[in-house]
């Protein structure tokens, strides 16, 4: 609040012991309609300079659901965050297709809570589940693959042999993908996205896609020989449609649409199978999260001259996180009218789990490195919003 403002209110409260009851109480609906204008001023200040500001992290168990909740009332909200995109795969109770339901899912009334609180602090939720990749963790198939294995791009490479995150194995297999066309999948995938995006009350669905290694496989009957990029972006395509007809939005990961060859950056964080030709094939109003962990590089500029809203996603290394923060907040500064508003703004991301994340958040001792992170970033919206 500015002095100006402030010094305006001393004279009103003083002048109010000597009105009558009548102007008195006309002095005070005024009084509160300034109050109500200078909150909203500030909270407009840290929406120009940066419009998202997320947190991506994985659900709770129900039996964590309390403490994400008390998280979230006490943390999250007044430290200005406004999205919340929840890893929920398979922990959920769905009803369209319970034989792909993990171990202990949240219910419908875990997440009706989780619901409640976020649009009482005014927090967007996007549901997400891993599609295309990450079908399979290391010597584990996950349950879409497990429970229909005819969805699988590669039944000939097995899980049980899997010999560790080695990016330059010579299969390339880092993780397993679904065959994006096979006729049966889409018709499952869209069960369970509509289901979570109806049940957390949504219109934005966060569908992964990150770390595609495993695309347009030769031995696949249907994908075999295939363009690679055209594959994903058609991917990217058919589920982004499927969104829109109900007036949704799709989010992805964008590493798969950075040519890691021109680039050098990692083949994690970026293609070596040429689907990065796809970002000029995939629908203009697909958000790309843009994650990089161990360098804050400038790629959030080439989404944005590619007409993409892009947030940048740092993760657990401080350093780096609060230089893709201050490069995001001078690309929107120095931006053209035309760019800025795809600068969207900052979203850290946590892979721990959501209760070891809370864990180390409240730990007594050394917090742990992706809480440095969030409470960092904390502060400094909270410094941001009183510029």
């Amino acid at each position: 609040m500015n002095y100006t403002i402030l010094e305006n209110m001393k004279t009103l409260i003083y002048n109010l012991l000597s009105l009558s009851f009548k102007r008195c109480f006309y002095a005070m609906l005024f009084l509160a309609s300034i109050l109500s204008l200078s909150a909203q001023t500030q909270e407009k200040k840290i929406d120009e300079l940066l419009p998202v500001r997320g947190l991506s992290v994985s659900a709770p168990s129900p039996e964590g659901v309390d403490d994400f909740l008390r998280f979230i009332e006490e943390e999250l909200a007044p430290a200005h965050f406004n999205l919340l995109i929840l890893l929920v795969g398979w922990n959920y109770a769905y009803e369209t297709h319970p034989e792909l339901c993990a171990e202990n899912p949240l219910t419908q009334a875990d997440v009706k809570r989780i619901v409640a609180v976020c649009r009482k602090y005014g927090i967007e939720i996007a549901p997400s589940i891993n599609l295309l990749g990450h079908q399979s963790a290391e010597k584990t198939t996950g349950n879409l693959l497990r429970v229909y294995p005819e969805f699988d791009e590669t039944p000939h490479l097995k899980t049980e042999d899997f010999s560790g995150y080695d990016w330059f194995n010579p299969d390339f297999f880092y993780c397993k993908s679904y065959c994006p066309l096979h006729p049966g999948v889409h018709k499952v995938i869209f069960d369970v996205v509509d289901e979570l995006t109806d049940m957390f009350e949504t219109s934005l669905f966060h569908a992964g896609m990150d770390e595609v290694t495993i695309i347009g496989d030769a031995h696949c009957p249907r994908c075999g020989g295939r363009d690679r990029a055209e594959l994903f972006a058609g991917e990217v395509a058919t589920i982004h449609n499927h969104l829109a007809q109900q007036g949704k939005r799709m989010m992805i990961w964008g590493d798969r649409l950075i040519d890691g060859k021109s680039t050098g950056f990692h083949p994690s964080e970026s293609s070596m199978n040429n689907t990065h030709r796809a970002i000029d094939l995939i629908p203009k109003d697909v958000f790309v999260c843009d994650w990089h962990y161990g360098q804050a590089h400038q790629s959030p500029v080439y989404f944005a001259m590619k007409g993409l809203d892009v947030a940048i996603c740092p993760c657990a290394n401080v350093n780096v996180a609060m230089q893709e923060l201050e490069d995001m907040l001078r690309f929107r500064e120095r931006a053209t009218t035309v760019l800025k508003p795809h600068f969207r703004g900052v979203i850290t991301t946590i892979w721990s789990g959501n209760k070891a994340f809370l864990q180390g958040y409240y730990a007594t001792g050394e917090a742990s490195p992706e809480s440095v992170v969030v409470k960092q970033l904390m502060g400094t919206y909270k410094k941001l919003n009183q510029q």
